[in-house]
């Protein structure tokens, strides 16, 4: 008769829980599949299957007890660690989304919002627009395959049981201004460009004071607004590239992999 000991069972379960919960935090918090479109069961037994794959080819994980209290601070290590994954690829995607918010305000679309399926807010139909585009090009670029295999790398680079320290969370928060730079960027031209046609219209409103300037400001700034942004979509795939290179890159040196 087969016997196992604690020992062997402890063992046997830290080898594999201890990346389960690493893999299910980032895919519960990173972009597309860790949005209220897919279901947290879905969401787990995708963590489980790709756990299950993985397992095989990682390094020994920490022999614990399942049950004791160094068990759960190493489980609360793996989850944290693959929140922060999570969120700096949803930083990631916020960019596009906030800058189409913004240049919605600026050109008088900001009333025209919908409820965004993945976060169940309203936001401009702009930023919605972004938010799809990015969606698809992220996918096909295979974004998704970039972030599971920093996810597996970090195993080696970030092993459980070394311990948290205090400058991963520094680099995660000085990522912040690489994303607030890089929101800017995508709203500089459209901004500066409706900028330019309500000076234009206080001018004529100077210029002309009989002139009603609020029966064609509103109209035209709008319709400009849309060409504005319409022309700025012609070179969003070089620039979605380019950020999307820096976002990946940027969540490697997280992860630590080089």
């Amino acid at each position: 008769m087969l016997e196992l000991s604690s020992v062997q069972i402890s063992g046997w379960v830290a080898q594999f829980l201890l990346p389960l919960f690493r893999i299910a935090a980032m895919l519960m918090v990173m972009p597309i599949i860790g949005t209220q479109l897919v279901p947290t069961r879905v969401r787990l037994y995708l963590a489980l299957a790709i756990s299950v794959a993985l397992v095989p080819v990682l390094p020994p994980m920490p022999q614990v007890d399942a049950l004791s209290l160094r068990s759960l601070l190493l489980i609360g290590e793996q989850v944290l660690i693959g929140a922060m994954f999570g969120f700096l690829l949803q930083l990631f995607f916020h960019i596009f989304t906030v800058a189409g918010q913004i240049i919605a305000m600026q050109m008088g679309l900001g009333f025209a919002s919908m409820v965004d399926p993945t976060s169940g807010v309203s936001v401009p139909v702009l930023g919605q627009l972004m938010l799809m585009l990015v969606t698809l090009l992220f996918l096909s670029i295979n974004g998704h395959l970039v972030a599971l295999e920093v996810l597996a790398e970090s195993f080696v680079s970030l092993p459980p049981g070394q311990g948290l320290m205090v400058q991963h969370y520094w680099e995660l928060a000085g990522k912040l201004g690489w994303v607030i730079g890089a929101g800017l960027l995508l709203t500089l031209p459209a901004v500066t460009a409706l900028l330019v046609i309500n000076l234009a219209f206080g001018v004529m409103t100077r210029a002309a004071p009989q002139l009603n300037i609020f029966s064609i400001g509103f109209p035209l700034t709008l319709a400009l607004g849309l060409v504005i942004f319409w022309i700025s979509l012609s070179d969003f795939g070089n620039l979605f590239q380019a950020l999307a290179t820096e976002a990946l890159q940027q969540l490697g040196e997280l992860a630590k992999v080089r």
